[in-house]
């Protein structure tokens, strides 16, 4: 198998070494080209997806990179030792297509859509070829910890495969109601950020039990745009939030100024970046949708992207910064967390998911949210070994840090399937009782609550849909 995987490598390392733009640029032109999409129109598909994914990068990158300063100057001043560096979700990328397992692990994951699709399992075609290393990230990790377990390692990937196409199934109603397009829009996403929605939910009906009378309370964030103007915009809630880092990094009047206005730029431009997805991909959906059609007689294919098609959702981006000073401080507090959020400051492994269980209720989008951080900091510290050893191994390791510096990242995608994955590897390692009980145990938890959540979403779904049809019927 081995020798299966370096000569793949050997093909396809050369346009992994492109970069995420170039890469998923020739991916979704050739794709939509095989779907017979006109030459032109797939070609300006490619152009506006590897914009798309240019433009998140480095509004990232200038945000992360300005705030970072900041608020290592405020962990100096506390003199707490916070020891892992958080480098942000784009290294971490990079370090994970470092890996010849990881276009390994691509393949497994085509050939699991393929299949369900032809069992009629699933509804969704993933494109979102770029992020498949979130779910070879889980895969790397059990072989790290299994002395290179391909067999266990491969099962895992399998199952989460199995998993997002289900869950992009489940979640397609939601995206098309909260960003209002129509039932004819295939768009939807595989992303692993959204396998934390069984989590979410089981907070949310918690909710729904103990304290109803929060959604009393509960504003819309672009009604509260309209009523408050600027000041309850993406641009304020930028700025409010540079001001506060500047502040607790006991910065001068100059920096804070800066950071503020950057804050606001980034948060308005992510918003508009956002939008660019669904316009990318509309060539390569259109000529799937009648491809598949054609050869599937009255049957819908959804289309899975990239997570940031719903970044035009005011609620997402307003909990993301209430969430940021609060990951900081909590970092600083929480027993067991060794990661200072820096690159991760931004929350957006977390928000898009409380935006769609929660069907955009901004207080419960906070308390929750509030209530995951934890998984997310001791997920980010749990992994930390492996991801500098990986790192080191694939060439990665950043020079300007010191060799026995420790690297992850804050609120990378998929806490539980991480500590899952450690669970397992350490069962490959090791397989005694214990570690077998534990395995077992863990992983039935974790698929009972998928299966909760899973009926919990098609009643919901039902609802709604009913919900429209009234609507349209007296409108």
């Amino acid at each position: 198998m081995s020798g299966i995987i370096q000569f793949a490598n050997k093909v396809f390392q050369p346009l992994i070494d492109l970069g995420a733009a170039p890469m998923m640029f020739i991916v979704l032109t050739l794709l939509a080209i095989c779907m017979k999409v006109k030459f032109t129109k797939a070609l300006e598909g490619g152009l506006k997806l590897a914009i798309a994914l240019t433009a998140i990068g480095k509004v990232i990158d200038l945000l992360t990179g300005n705030f970072s300063p900041a608020l290592e100057a405020f962990v100096k001043s506390t003199g707490i030792e916070l020891s892992i560096t958080d480098l942000g979700w784009a290294p971490l990328a990079t370090i994970a297509w470092g890996s010849i397992y990881t276009l390994y692990f691509l393949f497994v994951l085509i050939i699991v859509n393929i299949v369900m699709l032809l069992l009629n399992k699933t509804d969704t075609l993933d494109v979102d070829i770029f992020n498949v290393w979130h779910p070879a990230f889980s895969g790397l990790i059990i072989m790290y910890y299994s002395n290179n377990n391909l067999l266990l390692a491969t099962a895992f990937v399998v199952l989460l495969g199995v998993l997002k196409l289900i869950n992009s199934d489940l979640m397609k109603p939601t995206f098309n109601n909260l960003l209002n397009m129509p039932d004819t829009n295939p768009t939807t996403t595989t992303h692993l950020n959204y396998m934390i929605n069984p989590i979410i939910m089981l907070f949310d009906k918690i909710i729904d039990k103990l304290f109803p009378f929060l959604d009393k309370y509960d504003f819309d964030a672009a009604k509260l745009n309209q009523k408050i103007g600027f000041w309850g915009s993406k641009f304020a809630i930028g700025a409010y939030l540079g001001v506060f880092v500047g502040v607790l990094g006991h910065q001068d009047i100059t920096t804070i100024f800066t950071l503020a206005f950057i804050g606001a730029a980034c948060l308005e431009l992510f918003s508009v970046i956002g939008s660019w997805f669904i316009a990318a991909v509309e060539p390569l959906s259109q000529g799937i949708t009648n491809f598949l059609s054609s050869k599937f007689k009255g049957r819908k294919f959804n289309i899975g992207i990239d997570w940031p098609f719903v970044a035009g959702r005011p609620e997402m981006w307003a909990v993301a910064n209430i969430l940021a000073p609060i990951l900081l401080i909590l970092s600083l507090i929480l027993p067991g967390n060794k990661i200072l959020p820096l690159g991760g400051i931004i929350a957006m492994g977390i928000t898009p998911a409380l935006l769609i269980v929660t069907r955009g209720k901004m207080i419960r989008m906070i308390i929750i949210g509030i209530l995951e951080l934890p998984i997310f900091l001791w997920a980010g510290t749990a992994i930390a070994p492996f991801v500098t050893d990986l790192a080191k191994n694939v060439g990665a390791f950043p020079a300007t840090l010191s060799s026995t510096t420790l690297i992850s990242h804050s609120t990378c995608e998929g806490p539980i399937e991480k500590f899952l994955a450690i669970i397992i590897g350490k069962f490959g390692s090791n397989m005694n009782l214990s570690n077998a009980l534990l395995l077992i145990g863990t992983l039935a938890i974790y698929l009972l609550l998928f299966v909760w959540y899973a009926k919990e979403m098609k009643k919901r779904n039902k609802q709604y849909a009913t919900k429209d049809l009234e609507n349209k019927k007296y409108a």
